[in-house]
């Protein structure tokens, strides 16, 4: 059974954040949906640094809302997680699906509250101390992404002992 990791943005605002999360995504086979209103252009140049060469292979969807979204993938209840320091379970207990949306809010408004009331039984937080507000976004996803596939059969493309350079 093939497996689908899909991370959706809702109205993120930082162009550096979003690179390096299409970088991640399509360094772990995951498709990106990001939700209108960007607070960047995808067009400008920091994007595209942020994501490197690799921003034109990202597989990307841009959505004029969330409910568009929705209205057209048709996620079960069962294959959204929404992470957000007000969730109920911690990361270690998503679900495994064979098709998952990671759902993550904006920089600094978080995930609009609408949407928090229609999947709080499926939200999620990643435990940090009492010393900051949150983690970066682009690192949260990476922590919850690949969390999400650990139990999948991994796709490593570089063969053991390889040497790389500027990687």
């Amino acid at each position: 059974m093939k497996t689908e990791r899909h991370v959706v943005l809702v109205e993120p605002e930082i162009h550096w954040n979003t690179g390096n999360i299409g970088r991640s995504c399509l360094a772990a086979g995951a498709v990106l949906h990001l939700i209108e209103p960007l607070g960047f252009s995808l067009a400008g140049r920091q994007v595209k640094r942020a994501g490197l060469d690799y921003w034109p292979k990202v597989s990307l969807h841009v959505w004029k809302t969330f409910d568009h979204f929705v209205r057209h993938l048709k996620p079960h209840d069962s294959e959204v997680a929404l992470l957000t320091k007000s969730g109920e379970k911690t990361f270690w207990s998503l679900p495994n699906p064979p098709r998952l949306f990671l759902v993550f809010g904006s920089e600094t408004r978080g995930l609009p509250p609408e949407i928090l009331a229609r999947y709080r039984p499926s939200t999620y937080y990643i435990p940090i101390g009492a010393d900051i507000r949150s983690l970066n976004l682009s690192t949260a996803v990476g922590i919850v992404l690949y969390e999400s596939l650990r139990h999948c059969a991994p796709v490593h493309a570089w063969p053991p002992n390889a040497v790389t350079h500027g990687d």
